[in-house]
């Protein structure tokens, strides 16, 4: 059998990240993280294709020295297209196009949110279809269910906020920078779970959509009520509200998440995105799972945010059989899985 070796590029917001997966070993996976949005409190998108521009041939070069392959060893080469920042995934799609076409070989574009799916079969064990995974991130809150391979129905997703964005934005609004999700995971380990009673919106009802605005809008309201808007907040008092709102979002995931996985009847569950690397959701997912008698599956904290090995991943799956995309794909910025 021949072998298949895959470049994967990602590009989709602000790391540049390139890895190289050769007959499903992962060889590399460099990240190159931008800095430069922190004072923003926020991704600048015109920064962050700049950024992008300048980092992705040392990246790929990076990434081909530590897996020790050759460029002309590669059999194709797979880039996130979409959803994304559009100016980030043009610089990713253009280059990985031109690298393809310039070494006489296939070009793969792979969707960011199967590749965030994809994440949990990296390394061993991977899930069994049919499954269930949660994708939560910064811009996206779904809940899809794999029949088979490429086989996607998405069962539930939020109706306004993603939670990553709720995360970001509560986190300004206590002044805790940027990016907000792993600081209010770190406060919240000091505070209670219980101290302040914030909505679940969604929690309970037939569908498996979600609603996350309100948990935000709830928070601003307690500020604004207790007069902390414009004060330094007292730090167990900021590490309560950090707790109490992680909670309130994490149950509504995690009740979601296994109801789900019960009305259709599988027996694995997956997390991924961003926000998957959040301990308490983590924590209690794993719970949750455990007590109704479904097998968890979390992707290594560095395949959770954006990555060049997730990408590698569903190429190589997708090069295996041969899905090719031709060369006049575009980067969108909306794409749908």
């Amino acid at each position: 059998m021949q072998s298949i070796t895959i470049l994967g590029l990602e590009t989709s917001c602000d790391e540049t990240s390139v890895a190289v997966i050769r007959d499903g070993k992962l060889l590399s996976n460099i990240i190159s993280s931008q800095i430069v949005h922190e004072q923003y409190g926020g991704v600048v998108p015109e920064l962050a294709s700049r950024a992008h521009q300048k980092l992705i041939v040392p990246v790929v070069n990076e990434a081909l020295a530590k897996a020790e392959v050759k460029k002309e060893e590669l059999t194709a080469i797979a880039v996130a297209a979409g959803p994304g920042l559009m100016g980030s995934l043009l610089v990713g799609v253009n280059f990985g196009k031109a690298f393809a076409y310039g070494l006489g070989i296939p070009f793969i574009a792979v969707n960011h949110m199967e590749a965030h799916i994809y994440s949990n079969f990296i390394d061993e064990p991977t899930p069994r279809f049919p499954f269930l995974n949660l994708t939560v991130s910064g811009g996206h809150t779904q809940l899809v269910l794999l029949k088979d391979e490429f086989q996607y129905e998405i069962v539930g997703e939020t109706k306004d906020d993603a939670a990553g964005e709720a995360f970001d934005k509560v986190a300004k609004m206590l002044r805790l920078g940027y990016p907000g999700g792993p600081q209010i995971d770190k406060f919240a380990k000091q505070g209670s779970t219980n101290a302040i009673k914030f909505p679940r919106p969604y929690a309970i009802g037939n569908d498996f959509n979600f609603s996350f605005s309100g948990i935000k809008t709830a928070v601003l309201y307690y500020l604004r009520d207790n007069k902390l808007r414009d004060t330094v907040i007292q730090e167990q008092l900021l590490a309560d509200i950090c707790a109490s709102f992680q909670s309130s979002v994490v149950d509504v995931l995690v009740q979601k998440t296994i109801r789900a996985a019960k009305h259709f009847g599988v027996k694995d569950i997956a997390i991924a995105g961003g926000v998957s690397a959040n301990s308490y959701l983590r924590n209690e997912m794993r719970k949750a799972a455990d007590q109704s008698g479904l097998q968890l599956f979390i992707p290594k904290f560095e395949y959770c945010t954006d990555n060049g090995a997730m990408i590698a991943e569903v190429g190589y799956r997708k090069c295996q059989r041969s899905m090719f995309s031709p060369l006049n794909v575009t980067a969108i910025a909306n794409l749908e899985l």
